[in-house]
């Protein structure tokens, strides 16, 4: 069943079993106090204090954690043990003076880190802004399943991408200032996979991390009543395709309101990987959106995960119900 009439939804399910909408964190304010951590991968020193320097020029008070600098002795695609990038966010988030918390970047690492934080110390502090993608779909996975707090899908502070790309920037600035002027977010690429409008709560990231996180502790059981935002990096179409079918078979697909896709770099000519997702995706007989530019290509737009919202895929875009901050 194709839904093109109306705005479709997840009316008649029990709603016990859809994906809710998770509590927003405050806007930030000039002068704010935030922390840089590395949950996942190495970063050059370099970078990392472009990035300082950005946030300094949004008059923020940017703080780096201890161990943001350090590199595993054995594990050289790791920033550190995972004991000390664990304790890093523990204590960035708990920090009374820290309104958010940016990643320096993605790689890989998150997922080993993750049952290392202190998550009822983190609950205790009450909700923060976190930002980062690719790698960091974990942490967002953990906040909204352990912590019901909404995050932002946005570039990492020491990434070429934030360096380096204006567009990119700004989409992420304005998130954090002034969250109401970006409540529809779309690209002049994006465009209809599959037709139809819906409404749902925003989940996603990339997508291998999301189906790595199949039966691991807190995972979500499915997207159900969900609008699902996937993109990736580095996967060539049949490892899409393998990637696309676990989700399906596992379930964590059953009742998705509708599927926003963003970018896929160096995952092979575009024509492939759209055939692959058509294939995949195109029988839910729900919404798809293609090409909707959030993730790993310049000029990504953030999007937030858990807000409500209505995509619409013959426009192109997905509305936010609410700003992505409160």
């Amino acid at each position: 069943m194709t839904r093109t009439a109306g705005v479709a939804g997840a009316t008649g399910a029990d709603p016990a079993t859809q994906v809710p909408a998770l509590t927003r964190p405050p806007r930030l304010r000039p002068g704010a106090r935030v922390a840089v951590v590395a949950p996942s991968g190495p970063i050059p020193e370099d970078r990392l204090q472009a990035g300082l320097d950005i946030l300094r020029g949004w008059e923020l008070d940017p703080v780096v954690a201890p161990h943001v600098l350090d590199t595993h002795p054995r594990l050289g695609y790791l920033a550190g043990a995972d004991e000390d990038r664990a304790r890093d966010l523990t204590e960035a988030w708990c920090d009374p003076d820290v309104s958010a918390v940016f990643c320096a970047r993605g790689g890989y690492g998150a997922q080993r880190m993750v049952d290392l934080v202190d998550w009822a110390a983190l609950r205790a502090a009450g909700p923060k802004v976190l930002v980062g993608y690719s790698d960091i779909t974990a942490l967002h996975e953990a906040f909204a399943t352990r912590l019901g707090l909404a995050t932002l899908h946005g570039p990492m502070i020491a990434a070429a991408a934030f360096l380096q790309d204006p567009h990119t920037r700004e989409s992420l600035r304005a998130t954090l200032f002034e969250p109401e002027t970006v409540r529809t977010i779309a690209t002049a690429t994006a465009g209809a996979l599959a037709p139809g409008r819906a409404r749902g709560v925003t989940l996603g990231g990339c997508v291998s991390l999301l189906a790595a996180e199949l039966g691991t502790p807190h995972a979500r059981p499915s997207a159900r009543g969900g609008l699902l935002l996937l993109e990736d990096v580095g996967e060539e179409p049949y490892r899409l395709d393998r990637i696309l079918t676990q989700l399906l078979r596992s379930g964590r697909l059953d009742g998705v309101a509708g599927i926003g896709l963003g970018s896929w770099e160096e995952c092979g000519p575009y024509e492939e990987v759209r055939a692959v997702l058509a294939d995949r995706l195109g029988g839910l007989g729900v919404p798809v959106v293609e090409r909707m530019g959030f993730g790993h290509e310049a000029s990504a737009p953030t999007v937030p995960f858990g807000i409500p919202g209505v995509l619409d895929a013959e426009a192109g875009t997905l509305t936010l119900e609410v700003p992505a901050l409160s």
